[in-house]
């Protein structure tokens, strides 16, 4: 399974890439590492992460897939204007 998508889970990674660029930072200024989603169930995409954060280990302590929906409710709330200022502090 994984020498199969192991091309497929590296693109995961173009993201990632992305946000660090984006955020104009080091893999080295990264305090944590909060994986969310279905596929950071997958070991190799646990493990591509960690490589590339220099072995960083990412937290296993967040349910992936509350986060993502958390997260949702959250945009949509500020979205949609609903939720105040205590939506938008988060």
């Amino acid at each position: 399974f994984e020498e199969l998508n192991d091309a497929l889970f590296k693109k995961t990674l173009g993201p990632v890439r992305k946000v660090m660029e984006d955020a104009m930072l080091g893999t080295d200024e990264v305090d944590e590492i909060i994986l969310v989603g279905g596929s950071t169930r997958i070991p190799r995409v646990r493990e591509l992460v960690r490589e590339f954060f220099g072995g960083k280990e990412p937290g296993a302590g967040i349910n992936p897939d509350e986060s993502v929906a958390v997260g949702a409710a959250i945009q949509g709330s500020i979205l949609s204007g609903e939720g105040g200022e205590a939506v938008r502090a988060l």
